[in-house]
């Protein structure tokens, strides 16, 4: 799958949607069967992915995990930064991220991830949690939103620089630069599910569409 270097449309986005449709669908449905499952190894797997995308790419945070799999749960923090190391851009900062959250995590509600995330009868409280809590390091409001988006909840939006790029292409937006506020976050979401509404694409498979157009691939 090729990254498009046509001018981003309206007609360019369907098209892509059209295109790649089926296989956002499938991607997404993966996402689903995670969060039907509610293993919290897996959530906490998938938490840990995305304090390894922050700021890095997808690809790294898959050879990050790839790597540490096997320490995340257990290992020391020297232990998962030499794990890191030659991986990940950032393998002593990542390693710190994993165990502050995990000691945390273990205190707050012994790990159970699940249990935690269901407790909240709110969308956007479930997710200003996972942003704004000190214990948990590593995710703010992008990431609080790709971890959701990856263990199966829906409606929130992945606000990472491609997608930035396509709503700033499109004048939606005048400015790619990351919202560094709830606020502002916000606010760039609530113009991307005004956009669904011109393109008629569903609001999470709209994310996809457009983070595709930009890598070339649909990843997680």
């Amino acid at each position: 799958m090729k990254k498009s270097a046509e001018p981003l449309t309206i007609e360019s986005i369907n098209e892509v949607h059209r295109v790649r449709g089926e296989e956002i669908r499938g991607r997404l449905a993966e996402f689903k069967a995670i969060g039907r499952e509610m293993d919290n190894d897996r959530l906490w797997e998938e938490m840990v992915f995305c304090f390894f995308t922050g700021g890095c790419s997808a690809r790294m945070g898959l050879r990050a995990i790839e790597a540490t799999r096997s320490l995340i749960k257990i290992g020391s923090q020297a232990e998962l930064a030499a794990a890191l190391t030659g991986v990940h851009r950032y393998p002593n900062e990542r390693a710190k991220y994993i165990v502050h959250s995990r000691n945390f995590l273990k205190e707050d509600c012994d790990l159970d991830i699940a249990g935690r995330l269901v407790g909240f009868d709110d969308d956007f409280a479930r997710r200003d949690w996972l942003a704004r809590e000190k214990g948990i390091k590593g995710l703010g409001y992008k990431e609080a939103s790709h971890f959701l988006r990856n263990i199966g909840y829906s409606g929130y939006a992945i606000l990472d620089k491609h997608v930035l790029r396509c709503l700033a292409e499109l004048k939606i937006i005048d400015d790619p630069k990351p919202p560094n506020t709830r606020t502002r976050y916000l606010t760039v979401e609530s113009k991307l599910r005004e956009l669904t509404k011109s393109v008629q694409i569903d609001f999470d498979e709209l994310d996809l569409v457009l983070w595709s157009i930009k890598t070339g691939s649909i990843l997680k």
